[in-house]
């Protein structure tokens, strides 16, 4: 049989021309790409393959920056919580951070985009009352003893954060430190755009510039011995400068403070709950860069070439999903696909020509070296990603990293092979066509559309001890036959007929996080919306402490709705007596939940069902609640079992137990995809192990079915 060729992409180097060609054919690439570090080899200017260049727009020029310095980037930073132990408090700004990455912008007036804090009371402090030596690194100030003190102070950006993740994780020796500097000024912003056209000039032979981002790097800090020291993939306080402060300024009509990003050291985080000057300051960011990168990308079509933005690094004002990216005019996004989540945050992206996905394990000596299994890494990552590629495939797939480590294991060669095989089959069979979905399902938070896949996730797919439990919701949800969306409380606040399209309604997360809302409960039309919507019919799910927000003698708000409450010793002298388990539509097919993290204190209230509950602390109860149902779940980490329970969840949710067995398998190890318009399914064991399963089509007749492991099988809807 002809091997099938295409939608693939290869990284490449100067020492590895003869293996890409090889490879190109193994596994029918189209595309070649080099990589961070690596020059594109002159050999392979002719290949028989688009050939896509990684484009720095904001670095990769030292000689620029260092002539330029007050325009190189610049970020906010606090220092850590100081305790006065007199009337005179001295603090190191540059203490437990990298010297070599960061460095205190001095040139600007400090007393104006500094700020000093008492944490104690939450009050600045004059800006008479401290001064800040240049000498010495050290901010001193008059203190009140025994209160804590913080200073918030801009840095410019000495080392850009990813250039530095990238040679520390890879040993790079004596690698001259990348200067980051600032599109968003004139002189730069003019020298940028000659110096993009002299790049395409001079690299006539590259189809495709993959811009590796924009202008504005994540949140990303290191500390003094070179390790990650905080980093938020969403974080906007490395997107500052008084010149992009003074512009928001007329704007909004407000003065900006550090306090605005800095948000009491958390520096906004997605757990925060946002607020007005910060969604002021995000929007009005993603407008200025919108303008910039429309901008490079029409520079890019005029010169012939493709303009390909990375999901990642400086991608802060480009969030995909918010309405300024369709203006764009990018013909592409690419990004990392660590699982489900993360491939559906790049697939679902509308106002691009086409999505591709970077597949995991990159080719670094953290994965490729002896002793390593990228094989296991490689088909954990591809099977994980093929349940959400099912649901919405990506266009492309690739590979990114040094080629020159993989080509010493030549087992993960071969299974890459199988890999791109695979992805062509499965693209031929789903793309352009809508896959089944039972119910329509939205995740409600804070963010909403902005942070769509993203929830609970720190980046590219990597979690927390104190989240795993609730992003396995998100996770499953990437690959599971429902209609998915997320909304804000700010939607429904606008709008709460947009509850009207919706089966069931999903809260999950951790009390007064951004996840769960907070305070937005304490909002009388956010509580009547959704109770009404329940009462009308509809199906709500919550896990962790949904609608968590102590008032009113509440902590649950919607603890009527739940039928649990969360104690928190203000209801310890009411007597619980509802601690009977109960078997239930939900637990049918399987033997104990893992709850991950779960929740403790959670009691029933009377008249709720509860279905597991450990030491008298509810893991999982569902109740009535006028003509809709609620379910409450403790905490559901991503396994496949843990899938079927939300799976039974939504549909006993929804009143449609009935409807369960329509493209479905009895065994939750194996999947089913069906697409109706296109006559087509399929069916997915996600396991290395064979499995038995019967299979319910869409009309409810069935048959047994033997799966390989890994496999799958394609069909023709009768």
């Amino acid at each position: 049989m002809e091997k099938s060729k295409g939608l693939v992409t290869i990284p490449t180097d100067l020492d590895v021309v003869p293996q890409t060609l090889e490879l190109m054919k193994l596994w029918g690439a189209d595309a070649i790409r080099d990589c961070d570090g690596t020059d594109f080899p002159t050999e392979l200017k002719d290949a028989d393959a688009e050939i896509y260049s990684t484009y720095y727009t904001t670095r990769k020029d030292n000689a620029w920056a260092e002539a330029n310095p007050e325009e190189i980037q610049q970020m906010y930073v606090m220092t850590p919580f100081y305790t006065a132990e007199s009337e005179t408090l001295e603090v190191e700004v540059m203490k437990g951070l990298y010297p070599d990455m960061l460095k205190p912008n001095t040139r600007d007036d400090i007393k104006r985009w500094w700020e000093v804090i008492d944490r104690t009371t939450g009050e600045v402090v004059p800006t008479d009352k401290w001064d800040y030596s240049e000498e010495t690194g050290k901010v001193t100030l008059a203190a009140v003893p025994f209160h804590e003190y913080t200073v918030s102070f801009l840095a410019y950006i000495m080392w850009d954060p990813v250039h530095m993740y990238n040679a520390v994780t890879n040993d790079w020796k004596d690698v001259e430190h990348q200067i980051t500097f600032d599109v968003r000024q004139p002189k730069t912003h003019e020298y940028t755009m000659k110096r993009l056209r002299k790049f395409i000039e001079d690299h006539p032979y590259v189809n495709v510039l993959r811009f590796t981002t924009f202008f504005h790097q994540f949140t990303l800090i290191f500390d003094e011995l070179a390790r990650e020291k905080y980093v938020d993939w969403y974080g906007y306080s490395a997107s500052v400068s008084p010149y992009i402060l003074e512009q928001f300024e007329k704007e909004v009509g407000y003065k900006f403070r550090a306090e605005y990003i800095i948000d009491q050291g958390y520096y906004n985080n997605q757990y925060r709950i946002p607020s007005k000057e910060y969604q002021d300051f995000q929007a009005f960011q993603r407008r200025e860069v919108a303008k910039i990168v429309k901008e490079m990308v029409d520079i890019t079509h005029e010169c012939g070439k493709k303009a390909m933005m990375f999901l990642g690094d400086h991608w802060i004002g480009t969030e995909p999903f918010m309405e300024e990216f369709k203006t764009l005019g990018l013909d592409a996004v690419v990004g990392s696909v660590g699982n489900g989540s993360t491939l559906r945050l790049i697939s679902d992206i509308d106002g691009v020509k086409y999505t591709e996905g970077r597949l995991l394990p990159y080719f670094f000596p953290d994965v490729f070296h002896e002793g390593g299994d990228p094989v296991k890494e490689a088909r954990y990552n591809w099977v994980t990603a093929r349940r959400a590629i099912l649901r919405k495939p990506i266009d492309r797939i690739g590979y990114g990293g040094y080629l020159k480590l993989a080509l010493d294991f030549p087992d993960f060669i071969d299974y890459v092979s199988q890999v791109c095989d695979e992805f062509r089959t499965l693209y031929d069979n789903v793309k352009g066509t809508t896959p089944f979905c039972a119910k329509k399902v939205a995740v409600l938070n804070c963010w909403g559309k902005m942070r769509a896949w993203g929830c609970h996730m720190v980046h590219h797919a990597l979690y927390q001890k104190q989240n795993y439990s609730y992003a396995g919701i998100i996770e499953s949800l990437s690959g599971a036959p429902f209609d998915v969306k997320f909304i804000s409380f700010q939607d429904i606040l606008d709008d709460s007929s947009i509850l009207d399209d919706i089966d069931v309604l999903i809260n999950v997360g951790d009390a007064d996080t951004a996840h769960t809302g907070g305070d937005w409960w304490v909002n009388p039309h956010i509580v009547e919306a959704v109770r009404k919507f329940v009462y009308n019919g509809g199906g709500i799910i919550g896990v962790g402490e949904p609608t968590g927000h102590q008032f009113q003698g509440r902590f649950f708000q919607l603890a009527d709705v739940f039928g649990v409450e969360e104690e928190h010793g203000f209801t310890l002298g009411y007597d619980k007596y509802n601690w009977d388990e109960h078997e239930h539509f939900i637990l049918e097919e399987t033997e104990s939940v893992d709850f991950g993290e779960g929740k403790k204190n959670i009691y029933a209230l009377a008249g709720s069902t509860i279905l597991v509950q450990k030491d008298k602390e509810v893991q999982m109860a569902v109740n009535e609640y006028g003509k809709g149902r609620a379910v409450y779940i403790s905490g559901l980490p991503y396994s496949f079992e843990n899938n079927r329970v939300l799976h039974r969840a939504i549909m006993w949710s929804t009143h449609s137990e009935d409807e369960l067995k329509k493209w479905f398998s009895t065994n939750y190890n194996v999947d089913v995809h069906a697409y109706p318009k296109n006559n087509k399914y399929c069916v997915v064991n996600n396991t290395d192990d064979p499995q038995s399963t019967t299979i319910y089509r869409g009309d409810g007749s069935s048959f047994d079915l033997e799966m390989e492991p890994n496999g799958i099988i394609w069909y023709e809807i009768q």
